[in-house]
């Protein structure tokens, strides 16, 4: 679980956060400070208590560890509840959330993933810290099973005399799960999510002709800082509130630290984020940082897959200095990355990658600088 709070005003400016939860900070419905939780509460469906039977199975156990939850997320009384594995086809586990939390003051929205598994997202808004004037949902239907949840909230909570009046007040907040890696192929299909929530947020603002707003993003996203998808929401100028509250560079020791939870394997999972996005800070294309990302993929699989002593060019089979089209399409098979229907990429997908690259439109690539492209991915953070 991760619970932020953070100073308005601060954030607007300087997209910095207050303090952490172990940090003594002003109650939530004081001058501009808003906080924001992020938990995966692992649906008793897919909690494990041994080797054949889930949590499901047994009411009181399930019943009790939500209670449990539910205490700890009242004391927390953060302005925003962004829960994920939420077990939204049990009546009676989601009338409990909505009585005490309504009873609470907060106001909830829920949504069931597209598989009909029975578990999905819950978003809770405290109605004295924010007004939601819009509440939408994204779909993954052509990229997994999953799905987010996208509210327009308006601050409610009061400026004191020393801070800025005319700081815009709303924000968009996204809450969704990723899927999760079961192979290399994976790491795209989570790309490719990201990609849709990022484009459907710009729909949202051109659409309702928002000027830039500031934007959060909280949820399980199954990877961890030193992933690609992590780097796709740097180069997109978001960045993390943990690494915000307690800074640290790019060291092993430093890298190993983070927030986790639990998975159903009783596995320790650093992949809970909530990412800020100030709009004061430009933004590179989406479409440029998403090639970079999914370069970046690339590179790093085949680099993983290489033999001790060979390099990633052997996936290019070619006998000269350059690649084509369909030496690069087999390539990506190769890799694992491709031929997949549910979870990998599709041939219009590779065609995008292979016109971002050929940058000159003649259908060959020189391979050797192909490669060298690839290894600096630094996905350039806007300025």
């Amino acid at each position: 679980m991760i619970k932020r709070t953070l100073l308005w005003s601060q954030w607007v400016n300087q997209c910095k956060i207050f303090c952490d939860e172990e940090q003594q900070a002003p109650s939530s419905n004081s001058f501009g400070c808003v906080s924001c939780t992020t938990f995966n509460i692992l649906a008793p469906i897919y909690k494990r208590l041994n080797g054949q039977n889930c949590e499901s199975e047994f009411r009181e156990l399930w019943l009790s560890r939500n209670e449990s939850i539910l205490d700890r997320l009242l004391t927390l009384s953060s302005s925003i509840i962004c829960l994920q594995e939420f077990w939204v086809h049990n009546e009676e586990l989601v009338t409990m959330y909505e009585k005490r939390l309504g009873d609470a003051g907060y106001v909830t929205y829920k949504l069931a993933r597209t598989n009909n598994r029975g578990d999905g997202l819950l978003t809770a808004v405290h109605q004295n810290h924010f007004h939601v004037l819009n509440y939408q949902e994204c779909l993954f239907n052509d990229i997994g099973d999953r799905v987010a949840q996208l509210l327009h909230v308006e601050l409610l909570v009061h400026f004191s005399e020393n801070q800025l009046t005319n700081t815009r007040k709303e924000v968009l907040v996204m809450n969704t799960h990723l899927i999760f890696p079961h192979d290399s192929s994976y790491c795209f299909v989570r790309l490719k999510q990201v990609y849709k929530m990022l484009k459907y947020i710009d729909s949202y603002c051109h659409e309702n002709e928002l000027p830039p707003v500031p934007v959060i993003l909280c949820g399980d996203w199954n990877g961890s800082k030193k992933g690609n998808v992590y780097k796709f929401l740097q180069s997109q100028g978001f960045v993390s509130s943990y690494d915000i509250a307690h800074p640290y560079t790019n060291d092993a020791e430093d890298l190993s630290k983070w927030i986790s939870h639990h998975n159903h394997r009783g596995n320790v999972c650093g992949v809970d984020f909530i990412f800020l996005h100030n709009p004061s800070n430009y933004q590179r294309p989406v479409q440029e940082s998403f090639m970079e990302a999914v370069l970046g993929n690339i590179n790093d699989l085949s680099h993983k897959l290489s033999t001790k002593g060979v390099g990633p060019l052997h996936f290019f089979e070619t006998d000269s200095s350059h690649i084509t089209y369909s030496q690069f399409s087999h390539a990506l098979a190769e890799l694992g990355l491709s031929g997949h229907p549910q979870h990998s990429l599709g041939t219009e997908d590779i065609k995008d990658i292979w016109e971002h690259i050929d940058t000159d439109g003649d259908g060959v690539i020189d391979l050797l600088d192909f490669v060298k492209g690839m290894e600096p991915m630094q996905f350039r953070p806007g300025k």
